[in-house]
């Protein structure tokens, strides 16, 4: 067992194994509470949004408990987007956001992800705070400084409306039809209530979550029965979210998927045209393909680039003073608006161009061409270090330099799931195909 809690992206793991127990998120909660409560004082505010996983009623309660004994006054949110914490947290006046998801995740999955007094994601400083007062435990208040827990059943409409606010007020989206799947995760009411009140015709596809359904065969990461039903609707354009609504793919009106690098190189341009982008650059990881980065210099734009993880992004935006940025898995981050990924506000930030240029989704979609890039996972055991062994080293070291001068490869574990990602881009399709497959085998031989 490890004692690591943090990720890239909170505390993630599957229910009711560690360190994603009742109990790990019961004494979270008082660390948490601990530590934004350091000054002793009363009157801090918690909220608490979750997505729909069943195992979300279980680790609510524990959060609530572990929050209410040092103090903290919890304001529960119900089913709601990750961005939506990111914006009610200093809405509320709020110290602490928390929302319980395991995002893109299947159903067995879970996570908690945990937001400061600003709306944005905690700090590794901060989250490392809270680790240590998890795993050495707290002190509990007073029975008279115990917190109080209520729920706010608005919650999700005061969303709702900002994001219509990030919508010009003199657009409209009447006559253009929109397929939204909300992959039966948190954005199952939100998403087709806004596109419905900005005047689109929507036809909402994932939106009976049922505990156990939440990406499952649908949403951001599996784009087939969105894009078949684009093209059976004949709608205008599809916007599939994933189960936390943080990040989204786009489908053109044939039916054709687009990911997030194509919708960066749509907005960045635009925004440069329009003399919003700032410092005429853009933030992506080194996930995001070559042609992303041909394509912004060839429009004398810049490429910024970051460790994988939106949080990474957000950071870098933050210190550069930058407002456009995201992930080619579909994060995108517009920080005049939203103080992390929001799959919904980039679909109707596309929407607006559809309606302002008059023109449909496929020509809007498709800004550059990808350089070819192949990526392959490989399922690792606890306690294995794949990427330490001697030969995955040489195997890694051989393929860089086969690829010398024609392409790129990236090695990383995921910060999410115990998986060795293997990517390489190249425009020799057997060459990029040899040198990933040569770094799998390697892997896969030393787990």
């Amino acid at each position: 067992m490890s004692d690591r809690l943090f990720g890239t992206d909170g505390v993630r793991g599957q229910a009711n194994s560690y360190p994603m127990t009742a109990e790990m998120a019961l004494r979270l909660g008082a660390a948490a509470g601990r530590y934004f409560r350091r000054d002793g004082s009363h009157g801090h505010r918690v909220v608490i949004g979750k997505d729909t996983r069943l195992s979300g009623y279980m680790f609510e309660n524990a959060l609530t408990a572990g929050l209410t004994s040092t103090g903290m006054n919890v304001f529960l949110l119900g089913p709601v987007p990750t961005p939506a914490v990111g914006v009610l947290t200093p809405s509320m006046r709020a110290d602490l956001g928390v929302m319980i998801s395991a995002s893109h995740n299947p159903h067995h999955d879970n996570g908690i992800k945990l937001f400061g007094p600003d709306g944005f994601k905690l700090s590794d400083e901060a989250e490392a705070e809270i680790e240590a007062l998890t795993l050495a435990g707290v002190e509990p208040a007073q029975a008279g400084n115990i917190g109080r827990a209520r729920r706010i059943d608005e919650g999700r409409y005061r969303y709702n409306e900002r994001l219509k606010a990030s919508f010009s007020s003199g657009l409209r989206l009447d006559g253009i039809k929109v397929l939204v799947d909300c992959a039966n995760g948190a954005a199952y009411r939100s998403a087709p209530e806004v596109l419905w009140e900005l005047g689109a015709e929507v036809i909402p596809i994932g939106v009976a979550p049922n505990g156990f359904n939440i990406n499952d065969k649908c949403g951001s990461t599996d784009t087939a029965a969105a894009a078949d039903a684009v093209r059976a609707h004949g709608a205008d354009l599809g916007i599939s979210l994933d189960g936390d609504a943080d990040r989204v793919m786009l489908i053109d009106e044939t039916g054709k998927v687009a990911d997030g690098d194509q919708l960066m190189a749509l907005l960045a341009r635009r925004w440069a045209k329009a003399g919003r982008l700032n410092d005429g650059t853009l933030v992506a990881t080194v996930m995001s393909n070559l042609g992303l980065e041909r394509f912004l210099e060839g429009h004398g734009l810049k490429l910024k680039r970051t460790p994988v993880g939106d949080r990474y992004v957000v950071e870098t935006m933050r210190r550069g003073g930058f407002n456009l940025g995201g992930e080619q898995s579909g994060h995108i981050v517009m920080t005049d608006f939203a103080t992390t990924g929001d799959g919904l506000l980039a679909g109707l930030h596309f929407l607006a161009a559809m309606v302002e240029t008059g023109q449909p989704a496929s020509a809007l979609l498709h800004s550059f061409e990808p350089v070819p890039q192949l990526l392959k996972n490989v399922r690792f055991a606890a306690g294995k270090a794949p990427l330490e062994a001697a030969e995955v080293r040489a195997a890694i070291g051989a393929a860089e330099r086969q690829l010398d001068g024609k392409g790129r490869l990236l090695i990383r574990k995921s910060g999410t799931e115990p998986l060795i990602r293997v990517m390489a881009e190249c425009e020799d399709d057997a060459l990029l195909a040899q040198v990933v497959d040569s770094v799998v085998a390697a892997v896969e031989a030393a787990v």
